[in-house]
């Protein structure tokens, strides 16, 4: 059953979009279906020379013959979807959920004053409003939106028979497993689960379906808005490391502090995760800029790969190099062999 799901193991920000692109390429992804939280999730995509940043559309876009979805559990700003859809050139290739819920005015505004806004620091996009009147079940859906009618699809039925038809199908997370509103440091959370269960339920695949969880941590942590972060360093020195970065939704300061050990343990049990990936080993190790082999990898940063695998007991099959979508190491073939 070729059902991959990409999930991040910290607090987002590890770069998802980079190994969705890379995957799709590759792996010529059929059916790309996007789980998760709403437009509160950046996720930035480098390909042939063009910087991408997207908030709603599958980061697999960038391989034209992929079909494009939008599961039931995502919350859509119409306005936003229609213009990546415009940047991307993907008008006939998207489908969304009839269940999708709307994120209006009202969502936005509430999201931007009071008690989200001052003490959990949220992205202000709407989504946690929009999440709440849902549960309410007072929301707009997809379904009431003339601008997307055309777009409407059974996105389960859809993604469902592209597994049982054999096909390539990528689930893709949004957030971060620690950024999750039951597993992660609450109240500084997003308003919904992200852990591939969720990213599962999101777009109405069963667990039985799966065949590989993907769970991408970048080679050092940061998160974005308030809320622990075990470690954490001064910017001045986040700025001395190269791991100082601006947020891709938000434009904040992204806090960053070295890889956790513990906190990638335990994404990895709370996600099943059946591998790893690894990004940005370049900025920790510049010589391995570009680098596309495992053996032209510097020492130093297989040491630290392979720490990490003893220390998650995974393999890490993807290691980022570099920003482009193709800047990576693909080892998922020797971990096959074995």
């Amino acid at each position: 059953m070729p059902c991959t799901v990409v999930i991040c193991g910290f607090f987002g920000d590890t770069g998802k979009g980079k190994v969705n692109s890379y995957l799709s390429l590759k792996d010529r992804i059929a059916v790309a279906v996007r789980a998760g939280v709403g437009p509160n999730a950046g996720h930035t995509v480098v390909y042939e020379g063009k910087k991408y940043k997207m908030r709603v559309l599958p980061s697999a876009f960038v391989y034209d013959k992929c079909h494009l979805l939008i599961g039931a559990g995502v919350v859509i700003s119409p306005e936003g979807l229609l213009q990546e859809i415009q940047l991307t050139k993907s008008e006939g290739r998207v489908g969304v959920d009839p269940q999708c819920a709307i994120i209006e005015s009202r969502h936005i505004e509430a999201d931007k004053a009071g008690y989200l806004a001052e003490k959990i620091k949220t992205t202000g996009s709407g989504t946690g409003p929009c999440n709440a009147e849902r549960a309410l079940r007072m929301v707009k859906l997809a379904r009431d939106v003339p601008e997307l009618e055309k777009f409407l699809t059974d996105v389960p039925l859809e993604v469902n028979v592209a597994i049982d038809e054999g096909k390539n199908v990528l689930i893709e997370g949004t957030q971060g497993t620690y950024l999750s509103l039951y597993h992660g440091t609450y109240p500084y959370c997003t308003s919904k689960d992200v852990t591939a269960s969720a990213a599962c339920s999101d777009v109405g695949v069963g667990p039985t379906k799966v065949s590989d969880v993907i769970i991408v941590f970048k080679s050092y942590t940061t998160r974005v808005g308030a809320g622990p972060l075990p470690n954490e360093l001064s910017w001045e020195e986040a700025e001395k490391r190269g791991w100082a970065e601006i947020a891709t939704v938000t434009g904040r300061r992204r806090r960053a502090a070295p890889f956790s050990y513990e906190l990638a343990r335990r994404a990895v049990m709370l996600n099943g995760a059946t591998q790893a990936a690894l990004t940005k080993i370049d900025v920790m190790f510049p010589e391995c800029k570009g680098v596309k082999s495992y053996e032209g990898l510097s020492q130093k940063a297989r040491d630290f790969i392979e720490k990490v695998e003893r220390e998650i007991k995974l393999p890490v099959t993807l290691i980022g190099t570099g920003p482009d979508a193709l800047e990576i190491v693909d080892r998922r073939e020797e971990f096959r062999k074995d």
